[in-house]
């Protein structure tokens, strides 16, 4: 069974956890459970899960419901009014604007070891970026993304990503760089005979392998099915990583998700949308009715022969005419719009991102306005990127140990920087000028690597090497080879 044994004194945490287990002679079993179970109502768990709802449309729009004035003043719900529910999901926006613009383009890698810088090229390959875009979801949805490197039954190092709201870590230190070991709680659906019912599996992920249990009814059982194991097996023989094979990917460095900046905004996008299509459909309460002596029994009787017939009966009672009379209660659009722009700006600005509709963006921007537009973009991505650096520098350390077992090379002590090329608009034109006015002043490695139409500098570099010699081999050839030919006496 998991020991406490392993966690570093420093964290406060732990510290009250074993106090609490010495006071009351908690087993590590009934501490683990309590931290599990403690968890999964925790705020931060459910601000993950409601990042991760609201990417896929999940608002809490869905649930709203109409009411009126009751009774004693109270609120009471009513079925017969039009009850929308319109999403228009800025957040989502927001989160796909984001991840594109930081992970949209392939990672370059700048290492003076060719050897290298190939081998990372291959592991890191299209499949990777995939997992990348996912894990840069999971950072904005839940404030932190998990990557665990495993080996598949081939043998190939993969790389695998959990759900935010999936990981309970536990930490060394405050700032939450070192990792002392990690839960991972999920839920699978299996078959009981032929009923299907959902289960709860934890996984504890420490230097020592990986131990398997059930959670039932809040408590901790061995899963016989699926026993704890160490986490590779090559050669017939078990190996466990010196470092727990968890990587965290943090938004920022509080580890808070988008969601916590802007869900009230969204909230107030979406119900200013439903407010005005419920009033557009309520056409026939736009009109206030004022009756007069009508020939009936209630009003319910009165509407229901307005709307099938469109007319109703009156009378005259002791000369007063009857008769039905109309207070109109106009519908301005106008404000409708101006509050949606005010929350939809609002939100842009707080989740700091940009509007591709800008007025900067009108005609032929120039690049000072374009730069202007992605500022607030641009210094979220700094913040998130330079998190993710931390991040390859400990998933780095897995491959490198990966690279040296299975031969391909020991980089150890090779220095490597991971290069995000960022998804920005520019002026073309004004760029290609300036690489032009450029010439002379900086190295042409320099200027091509500036230049909006070059992929890859290597290989520019050694297009225009061969044009070259093409050109000198086309302009000089044969006369190089006249000379030849009278050294040789021919």
């Amino acid at each position: 069974m998991f020991s406490f044994n392993i966690f570093n004194k420093e964290t406060d945490r732990v510290n009250k956890l074993i106090a609490l287990g010495a006071q009351n002679k908690l087993t590590d079993k009934e501490l683990l459970e309590r931290e599990i179970n403690k968890w999964k109502t925790s705020t931060k768990r459910k601000l993950m899960i409601t990042g991760e709802k609201y990417y896929q449309n999940e608002h809490d729009i869905l649930k709203r419901k109409r009411t009126v004035i009751g009774e004693g003043g109270l609120l009471a719900e009513v079925e017969n009014l039009p009850n929308n529910k319109i999403i228009d999901n800025q957040y989502g926006k927001m989160v796909d604007q984001k991840v594109n613009y930081l992970l949209g383009k392939p990672l370059t890698f700048d290492t003076e070891n060719d050897q290298y810088k190939k081998a990372l090229t291959k592991l890191f390959n299209k499949k990777f970026l995939r997992t990348l875009k996912n894990i840069g979801e999971d950072s904005l949805n839940g404030g932190i993304a998990w990557i665990h490197p495993y080996y598949d039954e081939q043998g190939e190092l993969c790389f695998k990503k959990f759900e935010p709201y999936e990981i309970l870590p536990f930490w060394s230190d405050a700032e939450h760089t070192i990792l002392d070991f990690a839960i991972r709680l999920y839920e699978v659906d299996v078959y009981d005979g032929k009923k299907e019912r959902t289960i709860e599996r934890v996984e504890i992920y420490t230097t020592k392998g990986i131990e398997r249990y059930l959670l039932i009814n809040n408590h901790l059982v061995s899963d016989i099915e699926n026993p704890s194991s160490d986490y590779m097996s090559i050669g017939g023989k078990d190996y466990n990583w010196n470092k727990i094979p968890l990587i965290p990917f943090k938004y920022n460095n509080k580890e808070l998700p988008l969601i916590k900046r802007v869900k009230s905004l969204q909230d107030g996008i979406n119900t200013i949308l439903s407010d005005f299509q419920n009033n557009m459909q309520e056409d026939a309460r736009n009109t206030i009715l004022v009756i007069k002596n009508y020939e009936g029994t209630n009003l319910a009787e009165f509407r229901y022969n307005l709307a099938q017939y469109g007319a109703v009966k009156v009378k005259s009672v002791e000369g007063v005419e009857g008769g039905v009379e109309t207070l109109t209660v106009e519908i301005n659009a106008e404000n409708y719009r101006v509050i949606h722009e005010i929350f939809k700006n609002a939100l842009i600005e707080n989740a700091r991102g940009y509007d591709a509709k800008d007025d900067r963006m009108e005609g032929n921007p120039n690049q000072m306005n374009i730069q202007s537009m992605y500022s607030d973009i641009d210094l979220d991505a700094n913040g998130m990127e330079t998190e993710y650096q931390a991040s390859f520098e400990e998933l780095l350390w897995f491959i490198d140990v990966h690279f040296a077992n299975t031969g391909v090379g020991n980089f150890e002590n090779d220095e490597v920087t991971i290069i995000f090329n960022r998804d920005i608009l520019i002026n073309e034109s004004e760029s290609i000028d300036n690489c032009q006015k450029s010439t002379g002043v900086l190295s042409s490695e320099t200027i091509i690597s500036q230049h909006p139409w070059t992929s890859d500098v290597k290989k520019e570099l050694e297009r225009i090497k061969k044009e070259k010699e093409e050109m000198i081999n086309d302009l000089y050839g044969d006369a190089f080879k006249r000379v030849g030919d009278d050294e040789d006496g021919e």
